[in-house]
């Protein structure tokens, strides 16, 4: 999942970039108010984490400027201000979930894993299509409740095309995910890595659907 973080606290944001990167999420960074509109516009965003104290832009212009837009993405408030009025007035103006400073890492994560499954319409912490399932508890995929063997990179292109279910994901979308600590990277290595899913997909019902000039899309076979 690639969460936008927008902090102003460079110690922290490096932390919460390592932290949630070792659990299946991609962190981009951005200290400024002003860089949230750009970085959005640019990247396909999951969820964003939002700091209400940003220079330029604080965070209460920044949620309204998204809300007005008609920017549906789940935000997630991230501040030191813990007061009743402040907790009101962020889910009025259109924050989805505001936890405080100090906060445990393991909540922030349970936090957005939920909201980006309330955001695709589903509850339960395992996505699926058809008999494949991910749970993102325990991070692992089944196909009829059996273990599904995948390389690490397979995984992240697999655990990318299931958690955005009717969505397709671009080459450019799925090397940013899979390849996000490497450089110069050729696309045609997320081809090699599609058709290795698809050969471990062959006898299920579930496919890897090439959408000419739009990416790939998870389904289920006709």
């Amino acid at each position: 999942m690639r969460i936008l973080l927008a902090e102003d606290e460079p110690e922290l944001a490096t932390w919460l970039v390592k932290a949630l990167g070792q659990n299946d999420f991609q962190v981009d960074w951005v200290n400024d108010g002003r860089m949230v509109r750009r970085s959005l516009k640019a990247t396909r965003y999951d969820a964003l984490i939002l700091d209400l104290g940003l220079p330029s832009l604080d965070g209460h212009d920044v949620l309204s400027d998204l809300r007005e837009a008609d920017q549906r993405l789940p935000v997630l408030i991230l501040t030191a201000r813990d007061s009743l009025r402040e907790r009101v007035d962020c889910l009025h103006a259109g924050a989805d979930d505001f936890l405080a400073k100090p906060f445990d890492v393991a909540e922030l994560e349970a936090r957005l894993t939920a909201l980006i499954r309330r955001a695709r319409g589903q509850e339960h912490p395992r996505f699926a299509c058809g008999p494949l399932g991910y749970d993102s508890a325990t991070r692992q995929f089944k196909v009829h409740h059996e273990p599904l063997g995948l390389t690490p990179r397979e995984h992240a292109v697999l655990r990318a095309l299931i958690q955005h279910p009717g969505e397709p994901l671009s080459k450019r979308e799925l090397l940013e995910r899979v390849f996000s600590d490497e450089q110069d990277v050729h696309p045609e290595a997320i081809e090699v890595l599609i058709h290795r899913i698809r050969k471990r997909l062959e006898n299920t019902p579930v496919r890897v659907t090439t959408l000419r000039g739009l990416g790939y899309l998870l389904e289920l076979a006709p």
